[in-house]
């Protein structure tokens, strides 16, 4: 919106500035921040009042559903992420097809996870919405959002093409009666892997939060480098004209983050709950495609990875051992799942397993980072 100033510099020559990517970007990421602190105290009230505190499952936590007494911290914080990520946005991208995307599927995920908190805090509803209306409405949105992008002529050409890490080219267009259902697969298989990767991170106060920042940080990189013809050129990366766009949502994102993050630290005042981890696995991997950089979002969001890695490896375990054992009783590979309950069986503390894990994801965000020049 304020991208438009910049059509009157001929009254008023700094008016210009507003077509930097640079400067609404840091706009964005300072709106965003602003927009998170205002309201920050005033939707934790709110929530307090309203009681919408998290509930846990005893029988899966054990003992550490004791030791870390979150019963009452209220859920939902999402809505601030939100808030702030779209409000600012709005502000300070130009409207391109990238935005667009990326703002809808953020806002349809957000009201998905938003009815998920809902019936769990509100009706006390244990498991949520179904997991069939779960599907139902990621795949809708889904749907929408491919098919947006194939119609509109800026992203039709460039959303086809499938780009790898290390590979100067693209190595498979999306095409034709088998291509294009690949391609819905593919991008439903990311938004929803991702939507519960972040889901099963956020199980300690700032974890979740703190990872999404520094792959919100990447990203923003790689959204600038491939909406840039000069540098994608030189890198021998896929130029996307308009994506660079992309760079002021995840500079939004990356402020709004650092709000939540200033009252999810330990010990929380709020968690984002499905309203928040919901959508933003659904708006990361979103964007990951738009700037032809989906796998390398295995790299970056290695923290992510690993943790619905460390689940789905337990699983598999207990049930092959339960299944192999004369007695019916499983065995665990991990001593609890996701990964970060592991270290804290191991007596790790909890502010400690979350600054390592950060390290770690700050690592892996190099490493991703590295892959712009290797090819």
């Amino acid at each position: 919106m304020l991208s438009y100033l910049a059509d009157f510099e001929e009254f008023y020559g700094p008016l210009r500035v507003f077509r930097s990517l640079t400067f609404r970007t840091v706009g964005a990421t300072v709106t965003a921040a602003m927009i998170g602190f205002i309201i920050g105290p005033w939707l934790i009230a709110k929530l307090r009042k309203l009681k919408f505190g998290q509930h846990y499952d005893d029988d899966r936590t054990g003992d550490l559903a004791q030791r870390f007494d979150k019963k009452n911290t209220p859920t939902m914080g999402g809505l601030l992420i939100f808030a702030a990520v779209f409000g600012s946005s709005v502000l300070w991208a130009e409207p391109k097809i990238w935005v667009g995307i990326a703002l809808f599927v953020y806002a349809a995920l957000t009201a998905v996870g938003f009815r998920d908190d809902w019936l769990k805090v509100v009706h006390k509803n244990r498991n949520g919405i179904s997991s069939r209306e779960k599907i139902f409405w990621q795949t809708l949105v889904t749907v929408v959002a491919l098919v947006a992008l194939l119609w509109h002529p800026s992203s039709a050409e460039k959303i086809r093409e499938l780009w790898v890490p290390f590979v100067k080219h693209p190595i498979y267009v999306f095409s034709g009666v088998i291509g294009l259902p690949a391609l819905f697969i593919f991008i439903y298989l990311w938004l929803v892997g991702f939507s519960n990767a972040i889901n099963l991170t956020d199980g300690l106060d700032g974890l979740a939060i703190g990872c999404t920042i520094s792959v919100s940080l990447v990203y923003g990189i790689l959204a600038y480098v491939a909406g840039n013809v000069i540098i994608s050129d030189y890198l021998l990366i896929p130029y996307v004209a308009g994506v660079g766009e992309l760079t002021v949502v995840c500079g939004a994102l990356v402020g709004a983050g650092m709000a939540f993050l200033w009252y999810n630290s330990f010990p929380a005042e709020v968690f984002m709950g499905d309203t928040g981890s919901l959508a933003l696995g659904g708006l990361i991997g979103i964007m990951a495609f738009m700037v032809q950089q989906p796998l390398t979002l295995l790299i970056v969001g290695g923290v992510f990875v690993w943790e619905a890695a460390s689940v789905m490896i337990q699983v598999s375990v207990f049930k092959y051992t339960k299944r192999r054992s004369p007695t019916g009783e499983g065995k665990r590979f991990f001593l609890m799942a996701p990964i970060h309950h592991h270290f804290q069986k191991k007596g790790w503390p909890e502010t400690k397993v979350v600054l390592r894990f950060w390290v770690l994801s700050l690592i892996f965000a190099l490493v991703g980072l590295g892959t712009l020049k290797l090819r």
